[in-house]
């Protein structure tokens, strides 16, 4: 049963977004979060922040998500009959929408991708889950293919659904304590998966992006940005991810720096 007040605003394709907390009831711990979380991506939601606890009903989960308005029936009866759940509530928080700072405003003005890029996008999701790591041949053609003011917030978007996949894949059992230590636990391992990545500090750097030095000028890598993004969106304090240097702009690397929200 959903009740509440919808916190809604419009995703960069055009949709509208609600944010939602599921609190699942379970009596089995081992991969409910992984199944759950795999759910919460299929039908295009991301997951923000979890939380598991044992209580006298079994296992508690608590996630909040966000994603499309129109899909949020389905995910719900998705939820609400999967086997492992025996109880399920979703609620919707009452808080405004979540603004991006003006330090980090995109470089450039970007519009939501047209209705038949949308789609192919959502049909690409399937595909890089598959054939995840190899996912950069499918990547570049779509760079090439989107236009111009559609580049940058339909790579980072689709780059966010496929780091919040990981992160569910690989590394939903991994507790941290700190941004930092997301940082060095999830998100460095995850992106060396698929680039050469390292720690330098605070921030990351990536020596190989691909998304690079194809006739463009400014940061380029949104893809990666946003897979930081998903990967570290069930951290236990909001961040943002910000790409300071670039070797599109003659940079020797690609950094990505991480900033509370």
């Amino acid at each position: 049963m959903t009740r509440g007040r919808t916190n809604a605003d419009i995703g960069p394709w055009g949709w509208r977004m609600v944010d939602v907390e599921f609190r699942v009831v379970s009596d089995r711990r081992e991969g409910l979060l992984l199944t759950l979380g795999q759910a919460v991506i299929a039908h295009g939601f991301t997951l923000l922040r979890q939380r598991m606890a044992g209580d006298e009903d079994g296992v508690v989960l608590t996630m909040l998500v966000r994603g499309p308005q129109q899909n949020l029936a389905t995910l719900e009866e998705c939820v609400a009959t999967h086997p492992l759940v025996t109880s399920f509530e979703a609620t919707r928080p009452d808080a405004a929408p979540v603004e991006t700072p003006p330090s980090i405003t995109p470089h450039r003005c970007a519009e939501p991708p047209c209705a038949a890029d949308s789609l192919r996008i959502e049909a690409l999701v399937p595909q890089l889950t598959h054939d995840y790591p190899n996912i950069f041949v499918a990547l570049l053609e779509l760079q090439r293919e989107l236009p111009e003011a559609h580049r940058e917030l339909a790579l980072s978007e689709l780059g966010h659904r496929i780091g919040a996949w990981v992160q569910a894949r690989d590394f939903a059992g991994v507790e941290t304590t700190s941004t930092c230590d997301a940082i060095r636990r999830i998100a460095l391992p995850a992106m060396r998966q698929i680039v050469q990545a390292q720690l330098q500090g605070e921030a990351l750097h990536v020596s190989d992006s691909p998304f690079c030095r194809r006739g463009e000028h400014g940061p380029c890598c949104h893809f990666l940005r946003g897979m930081l993004g998903g990967l570290l969106a069930g951290s236990a304090q909001p961040m943002h991810v910000v790409e300071t240097r670039c070797r599109n702009d003659g940079a020797d690397i690609c950094a990505f720096a991480f900033r509370t929200a």
